[in-house]
């Protein structure tokens, strides 16, 4: 156990593709955000991250008095004093880039996930689809290749798009036959691009669907960088989307608000998040191919306190 004395807590976010670290002071003031890329479920990656974020803020280890992991690997990391899941810190993250939000849509490296949070801060349902690549990140990679582009540019070369074209599955690697059959039919790569984001825009409707379309609406994950997915989204839901300046941190930002809460006065209940966790695990439970099974929705039995 770290010492409630020091000055600063940290919250990492061991995602799938990316680690994501956030450090805040004891007035919940981000010092430092990190963000590395070292490949699917990096301890390297985590480890970048955390050093690149310490060194940002001028300090080490030990002036950390908690430490909070949520993500794929949040069971991984030595430095955590206590993990949370992704749906308890993406919500908590989210709310506090923007207090008004009743709806948060996270588009990471492998999974999506929709989260309804009512007008107190509770999470009351969501529904999630991270069982294929269909829609995420990973998506976005595999078809890059298949286009030839660099994925940095696939958004502003897909706003280019002026014919409505279709990729009807939703299975990356069917996709990816989809895209290499338009481009030798002699579609243009803008035209492909945009039929591709509108795809993702069409599965994240369905998710919010599931769950209830609501408003004020936020994005986070790495693909709300995106902006043609950002386009398309917002063009399928009839709204527009609040994105915060950095959407990556938001899961590791809410993990780092609730390391702070546990140094405070305001402690989580281990057992709300204990509850999405075994929510999040029976979604995931699969008998059948994932392209072959709607994304799952989870309503909670009570209400998930998430703090403003």
């Amino acid at each position: 156990m770290k010492s409630p004395m020091k000055a600063y807590v940290m919250g990492i976010d061991f995602g799938s593709t990316t680690a994501k670290t956030v450090i805040l002071d004891r007035q919940g003031r981000i010092v430092a955000s990190s963000v590395s890329h070292k490949g699917s479920v990096s301890d390297e990656g985590a480890k970048a991250s955390i050093a690149e974020a310490l060194a940002q803020a001028g300090i080490t280890e030990a002036d950390i008095a908690r430490a909070v992991s949520t993500g794929y690997g949040r069971r991984m990391l030595d430095i955590a004093d206590k993990s949370y899941t992704e749906i308890t810190c993406h919500a908590r993250g989210a709310v506090a880039m923007v207090p008004d939000a009743r709806l948060v849509i996270d588009i990471g490296g492998q999974d999506s996930k929709v989260i309804s949070v009512d007008a107190n801060g509770m999470v009351s349902q969501f529904a999630m689809n991270d069982r294929c690549a269909a829609g995420t990140g990973k998506f976005l990679e595999a078809l890059a290749r298949a286009v030839q582009v660099p994925l940095e540019t696939m958004g502003p070369m897909a706003l280019e798009a002026r014919d409505n074209l279709v990729i009807s599955s939703m299975c990356a690697t069917f996709a990816e036959t989809e895209v290499i059959a338009l481009l030798a039919e002699g579609k243009s790569k803008p035209e492909v691009l945009g039929a591709v984001h509108a795809s993702i825009a069409s599965r994240t409707v369905g998710l919010v669907a599931r769950v209830g379309k609501r408003e004020p609406i936020v994005m986070t994950g790495g693909v709300a960088k995106n902006v043609a997915a950002v386009h398309y989204i917002e063009t399928a839901l009839g709204v527009k989307l609040c994105i915060p300046a950095s959407p990556q941190i938001a899961g590791a930002y809410g993990a780092a608000l609730i390391a702070l809460d546990e140094i405070g006065v305001q402690s989580p209940q281990p057992d709300e998040d204990e509850r999405v966790d075994g929510a999040i695990a029976e979604a995931r439970a699969c008998g059948t191919p994932a392209c072959k099974t709607p994304p799952q929705t989870v309503p909670l039995l009570g209400p998930l306190r998430i703090s403003p």
